[in-house]
């Protein structure tokens, strides 16, 4: 089980957050701990705030006075909901937060149940409670609770787990949101590329695409990004995901950032030069596509072909993970580009010959546009899958649960709706 605490200075939006997921039938509320009581056992947002009422006038300096803590158990734990609420009791009384007004919400909203607590991190006499050492407690208390429930250790599955983090999503398994988040959110530090075109060959290797959509609202334009799982056959497997949801850094004008970023670096020449050399030998010793991909992938390259639906490429993109560069065939120059190994492989046009040519190896072109079976990304993404050295045990844990861990865009961007809609009322 893996535990992710949040604090905040908007309890009404972290309450309202939880409601939602109520209104909409992907949640429930399983415990309530000195809390006001309902007649009827439902609250209103404003009912369950009334609680906290006293903690926060009473507060003193603590500016974010909100805590919002999820346990979530590996999907494959069969949890009641009497065992969450023992859970959540002891998570909060060892975490010192047992004396604490608190409501326990269960959630589910994806293929596996997790729970929400929500409280203040202040006394009643306006005083923070101590959060020392709390990621340390924390994973000791998951731990425990693992052990006294029967949950499965992320400790002991956490080389597993780490192998997968990084994988292509599986539209099948569920969860699809985790899974996109997983790649999206860390990508960019990773790889450098200059254009939509470029970031979605490099996506698509882990079954995501993303698209550009723009409109005017108010007189305003408006653009944006939607990412969208994708199948084994790079069809599009289910309804898109807004880039907010994946973390600021998902966002168009992030990704223009980016791009701009990648073409100010220095002189890439030596990086072009190399995978030309790599390209050029891979050619003329591969007599179809399928050989020139699996020479390519030898070397730490992986390519990505578009093609028409007549089977016609009309663009070739390389993925170079010696470099962690993306590049277009055309950036590469006329004898990269698609339309040159469209006529080489399919109409039987010899390629264009240059000084760096291999000597020639005789090679039986083929004119059958056969389908091309689906291909992992090649080995050389493993050292996405490692911690950094100087990373604890729990930052090594961060991902493995991308809505655990780390940032919950979810609900940040609730919370942005939320603040544009109050600024909205200040001005009308």
């Amino acid at each position: 089980m893996i535990a992710k605490i949040g604090r905040s200075s908007n309890l009404f939006g972290t309450l309202s957050y939880n409601n939602l997921k109520m209104e909409q039938e992907k949640g429930e509320i399983l415990l309530t701990n000195k809390m006001i009581e309902t007649a009827d056992g439902k609250y209103s947002v404003a009912q369950l705030a009334k609680s906290f009422e006293p903690y926060l006038l009473a507060n003193r300096k603590t500016e974010k006075h909100t805590l919002h803590i999820s346990l979530n158990p590996n999907p494959k734990d069969m949890v009641s909901d009497e065992q969450y609420r023992e859970m959540a009791q002891q998570y909060m009384n060892e975490m010192g937060y047992g004396n604490q007004p608190f409501v326990v919400f269960k959630h589910t909203d994806i293929d596996r149940s997790h729970i929400h607590i929500v409280s203040v991190c202040i006394d009643e006499k306006g005083k923070k409670i101590s959060d020392q050492f709390e990621k340390v407690r924390s994973m000791k208390i998951c731990r425990e609770l693992e052990k006294k429930f029967g949950l499965i250790s992320v400790v002991e599955k956490q080389p597993h787990q780490n192998h997968k983090i990084f994988r292509p999503i599986n539209y099948k398994s569920g969860d699809i949101k985790s899974q996109m988040a997983s790649v999206i959110r860390h990508i960019t530090s990773y790889y450098q590329f200059q254009s939509l075109g470029e970031y979605n060959a490099l996506l698509s290797l882990f079954n995501i695409t993303a698209e550009k959509v723009e409109g005017e609202l108010k007189g305003q334009l408006k653009r944006g990004l939607l990412y969208f799982p994708l199948d084994d056959q790079g069809k599009k497997a289910g309804n898109p995901f807004k880039a907010s949801l994946f973390g600021k850094n998902a966002g168009i004008d992030a990704l223009q950032k980016h791009f701009t970023a990648s073409k100010s670096k220095s002189n890439d020449q030596p990086v072009k030069q190399s995978l030309k050399r790599s390209i050029i030998e891979a050619r003329h010793y591969s007599k179809n596509e399928q050989a020139f991909k699996n020479k390519l992938k030898e070397e730490g390259i992986d390519t990505v072909v578009r093609k028409n639906e007549n089977g016609r490429i009309y663009g070739i993109t390389y993925i170079d993970h010696r470099s962690r560069t993306v590049l277009n065939g055309s950036r590469l120059g006329k004898e990269f580009s698609a339309n040159n190994f469209n006529d080489c492989w399919y109409n039987n046009v010899k390629a264009d010959q240059t000084e760096n040519n291999p000597p020639q190896q005789k090679a039986s072109q083929s004119n059958n546009k056969e389908n091309l079976p689906a291909e992992d990304p090649h080995h050389f993404f493993d050292f996405l899958n490692t911690g950094r050295p100087e990373d604890g045990l729990f930052e090594a844990l961060g991902s493995l649960l991308p809505e655990a861990q780390g940032e919950d865009y979810e609900e940040q961007d609730f919370a942005h709706k939320m603040m544009k809609k109050k600024v909205k009322r200040r001005r009308d």
